[in-house]
């Protein structure tokens, strides 16, 4: 069960512009995990339920339509407690962000602000804008209990 506090929510997109004229959209920032955005989903709606009616590709992009009309820009969400439980090595960005990066010799690096897809892997951008790749000869450690990645110290600026 959920408290409604924005820690126990996920961002999994955001209702894009209209497709259509039949209520569909294009959803922003979309999650990954396409399964999502499959007819059927429940999906939450600024924290109200709401169910996927229709989904398509269009352009490379995620196309739906609920089953109640969406606002432009409202939040597509879902509790955390819904979410897949990932394998080894595998974190959701909400995981990543906010830990402190640092080198393998201790050397302090930044915070991470975001995780960016990339057409390679994904890149974590620092609050100080410094990117780095998220792969393993750059990432060498993960540890979100202790709130650290571990880099590499080659990938360290002046590294």
């Amino acid at each position: 069960m959920t408290d409604g506090s924005s820690a126990t929510w996920v961002a999994i997109g955001r209702v894009g512009k209209a497709h259509g004229l039949d209520g569909s959209f294009v959803v922003e920032k979309p999650s990954d995990a396409a399964a999502h955005f499959e007819p059927g989903s429940e999906l939450y709606l600024d924290r109200a339920p709401v169910r996927v009616v229709a989904s398509k590709r269009a352009g490379g992009r995620t196309v739906i339509k609920l089953d109640i009309e969406a606002v432009r820009g409202a939040q597509l969400e879902l509790p955390r407690s819904q979410l897949p439980i990932l394998g080894a090595e595998e974190y959701y960005v909400f995981q990543l962000v906010g830990l402190r990066v640092e080198t393998d010799d201790a050397r302090p690096v930044g915070v991470i602000s975001d995780v960016l897809p990339g057409p390679a892997n994904d890149v974590l951008e620092l609050d100080n804008g410094e990117l780095l790749p998220l792969v393993h000869v750059c990432v060498l450690r993960v540890d979100i209990s202790a709130g650290l990645v571990v880099i590499a110290r080659s990938f360290a600026p002046d590294g």
